[in-house]
């Protein structure tokens, strides 16, 4: 588990080990999250209406529901200034991931995206499965390759084919489209890795249910034993340092996503993690489920 070639917060390269556990093949879809809604009535975070309360500073007009949505820059930026290619969109959600004006009617088989945590381990729970730890995930995610870079092996590109849904170009105004799309693409749209699950590199980062560290919290101490079924850091210590002003817990997301480029963020790889804000959902996070073997009868496929 993580990379001591990398970025600092995956490192060092250690063993643990985890219990057997069945994961979804797929990302979940907009289709089967519809049905959930349908089923349910749920309501995600984003399309909630905001308490003033809880955003003293904010502005009136962005008191509404909505969500984060990428958009590509006219030229180059400082890649330092996230707000250049994150919007505040209002009415933007699951149900409408570039805003009021736009719709999934042509998307059901994309992932589905602007679910913050909440939202994600509710549909977990009501198909009776669980968010995975990011043990399981990643341990998933090698597909049998033990330390190879990528879900497929070690090359970017072997035999000069892109494997994966990621941003090819300079990001994030020159996208070359090398993969073929400009978003997400539809879940499964390249191949398996070696235990037949599609997507385990780009396409949408995926929530984990891993309290955030800035490294490996229980596992790098491989003195004694290997840690067993690790479940990452405290809540109290998932806050970033860096704003105190967001006093909003983060859970560790895996798997990069179409916006990950070799210029910016080259996170498409088992190993990387990042950290989110619960509260936050946006247009390139998703997520997909595991369950333990021994719970498979209460299952709803």
């Amino acid at each position: 588990m993580g990379s001591s070639n990398h970025y600092p917060e995956e490192a060092p390269a250690h063993s643990v080990a985890v219990d057997g556990f069945w994961m979804d093949r797929y990302t979940v879809t907009n289709q089967q999250f519809d049905r959930f809604v349908q089923e349910t009535g749920y309501v995600t975070v984003a399309e909630r209406q905001l308490d003033a309360s809880d955003f003293p500073d904010a502005p009136a007009e962005n008191l509404v529901p909505g969500s984060l949505v990428f958009h590509k820059t006219p030229s180059p930026v400082d890649l330092r200034h996230l707000s250049q290619w994150w919007v505040w969109t209002p009415g933007a959600s699951w149900r409408y991931p570039e805003g009021p004006d736009s719709s999934i009617i042509d998307l059901l088989d994309h992932p589905v995206v602007h679910v913050a945590y909440e939202d994600a381990q509710a549909y977990a729970t009501c198909v009776g499965k669980e968010l995975p730890t990011e043990a399981k995930w990643e341990r998933a995610a090698r597909g049998g390759l033990e330390g190879a870079t990528f879900t497929w092996g070690d090359e970017r590109f072997p035999d000069g084919k892109v494997l994966a849904n990621w941003w090819q170009g300079e990001f994030p105004w020159q996208n070359t489209l090398d993969d073929g799309f400009e978003g997400t693409a539809s879940a499964g749209s390249f191949p398996p890795n070696g235990f037949g699950l599609y997507d385990m590199a780009g396409n949408v980062w995926e929530w984990t249910s891993d309290w955030y560290t800035a490294q490996h919290p229980e596992d790098i101490d491989q003195s004694c034993c290997v840690p067993s079924n690790p479940q990452g850091g405290a809540e109290d210590d998932s806050y970033d340092l860096a704003q105190p002003q967001f006093r909003v817990p983060r859970k560790v997301i895996k798997g990069g996503s179409f916006l990950c480029a070799d210029n910016y963020c080259q996170r498409y790889r088992p190993a990387a993690r990042r950290p989110q804000m619960i509260d936050t959902g946006m247009s390139h996070i998703g997520f997909r489920c595991v369950v333990r073997k021994e719970l498979t009868s209460s299952v709803r496929l």
